[in-house]
């Protein structure tokens, strides 16, 4: 995407944000904010999140994939993956999170430092099976390493249509 498209698309101010996108969908549904657990457990990470972790293709990880709610609506599919190194020491309560969301204690630890953030395109197809028919067009979100000491969580986010076509408004 060119800049001057990328500067007038009405997801760029979300995709390029650095700052907690909890904190921000929680004040854009004036606090009307939900996290549903799609699944945690642990398994494999795809190779694509295994290389940008620096960790075994065949090494398990504890996988956490959810769907973050504004005004009622699916705003946005995030896929977290937390290496177990990462989980072994001071971070270990990561692992019951519940719905509770993975950003918010991410953001407020101070020992936890964000890569920068990589925007890409998704495929429907590539989001869980629940969510394939709400759309058919490519589907724009972004992905970053939260780095604590030399371990890392990837934590990638899709932006769903509900969330492109409240242009970040509830009434």
């Amino acid at each position: 995407m060119s800049k001057l498209r990328l500067q007038t698309f009405p997801l760029r101010d979300l995709l390029l944000d650095r700052g907690s996108l909890t904190r921000r969908l929680q004040k854009a549904s004036n606090n009307h904010f939900a996290v549903s657990v799609l699944k945690q457990r642990w398994e494999r990470p795809r190779l694509d999140e295994a290389r940008a972790l620096n960790i075994p293709p065949h090494q398990l990880a504890l996988i956490r994939e959810v769907i973050l709610y504004g005004c009622d609506q699916p705003w946005v599919y995030a896929r977290s993956v937390l290496p177990q190194r990462v989980l072994s020491g001071r971070l270990r309560f990561l692992r019951k999170l519940g719905n509770k969301p993975l950003g918010a204690l991410l953001f407020s630890n101070p020992s936890i430092k964000r890569e920068p953030v990589v925007v890409q395109r998704y495929a429907p197809s590539q989001l869980p099976l629940s969510l394939q028919n709400q759309s058919a067009q490519t589907l724009w979100g972004r992905y970053s390493i939260f780095r604590h000491g030399e371990s890392g969580i990837l934590v990638s986010e899709v932006f769903l249509p509900a969330l492109v076509d409240s242009v970040m408004l509830c009434r």
